[in-house]
């Protein structure tokens, strides 16, 4: 008899990362901006936040804020060169994760050695001793919970404010928005910081909650896991939140394989999440009607005022 609770458990935490680093982008490409470098932010925050933690002897909370800020810092280089200079922004991107991968490598390796206390699961009263729901939703750490808000709190400006309509219009037309006297350079700086600091968090909670240890490369792929979730979702928070806990539950499914009696090479496993990630593109692109819908009109475009 397979046990589905230490597996669904799994795919929530599993999920978190994914949710942070890809509500980011979906922010920062809703304004126009795509940017490739969730990846290096993720390893800048993961790092920063891994090193504050333990060199203050802080817990995970001052970690993730280290990483938030870590995220943005990285993020600010992105904005400084793709809006205030319009230089290519995949460009800009892949530089930007190549310099995180380096820089975190170059900072990691003082503290290889290094181990954090983690964080422990709260202990919901009574909706945490539920038959099968109890472990799996109300057995969690708070951090988990804090994704889960910030995608409700996502998905409300973005579809309910004010704020949401002028991301959206900065996104689809710039030039109009910026006729009619909005910052449009200034409103773009402030979703790419914002997603910078999604993406330091969702590193740091890798590095100081999820494997609180500092492993060089430890995101693995996760940031380009993120943008190819921001195209699956088609760049709807619900729909991202769902992909999230997809992928999640497929890379927890590679550490329950073999005692499910599943007799397969461990590479094979290991690479489930991507082979996952390739399918799911495919098969969205295939429905060109869809992504023009929903694609943001100026996606990739630089705007010089």
């Amino acid at each position: 008899m397979i046990d589905l609770v230490p597996i669904l458990a799994g795919t929530l935490a599993a999920g978190t990362p994914l949710i942070f680093a890809g509500m980011g982008e979906l922010v920062v490409e809703r304004t126009g901006v795509i940017n490739l470098g969730v990846e290096g932010m993720m390893l800048i925050g993961a790092i920063a936040g891994f090193a504050f933690c333990a060199s203050t002897g802080l817990g995970p909370a001052a970690g993730l804020i280290a990483g938030a800020i870590a995220g943005m810092a990285a993020a600010l280089i992105f904005a400084i060169l793709a809006l205030s200079l319009a230089a290519n922004q995949a460009a800009c991107g892949l530089a930007l994760t190549i310099f995180g991968v380096g820089l975190s490598a170059f900072v990691g390796q003082h503290f290889v050695s290094n181990s954090l206390e983690g964080l422990k699961a709260l202990d919901i009263p009574v909706l945490s001793e539920l038959p099968f729901i109890g472990p799996i939703l109300f057995h969690q750490n708070y951090v988990v919970y804090l994704s889960i808000l910030t995608f409700f709190v996502i998905w409300w400006v973005l579809a309910k404010t004010k704020l949401g309509l002028l991301l959206k219009a900065v996104g689809e037309s710039p030039e109009s928005a910026h006729a009619m006297g909005y910052p449009v350079l200034l409103i773009r700086y402030g979703a790419v910081l914002f997603g910078g600091a999604m993406a330091g968090i969702g590193g740091a909670f890798l590095s100081t909650v999820y494997t609180p240890l500092w492993v060089e490369n430890m995101v693995a792929g996760r940031g380009w896991i993120a943008i190819a979730l921001v195209v699956f979702a088609v760049w709807k928070p619900a729909r991202l939140m769902i992909g999230a806990y997809l992928f999640g539950g497929v890379t927890i499914l590679q550490f329950h394989a073999q005692a499910l009696g599943l007799d397969l090479p461990v590479e094979l496993l290991a690479s489930l999440p991507y082979l996952a990630t390739i399918l799911v593109l495919v098969v969205i692109s295939r429905d060109k009607k869809l992504l023009q819908m929903n694609l943001p009109a100026s996606l990739g475009k630089s705007f010089i005022p």
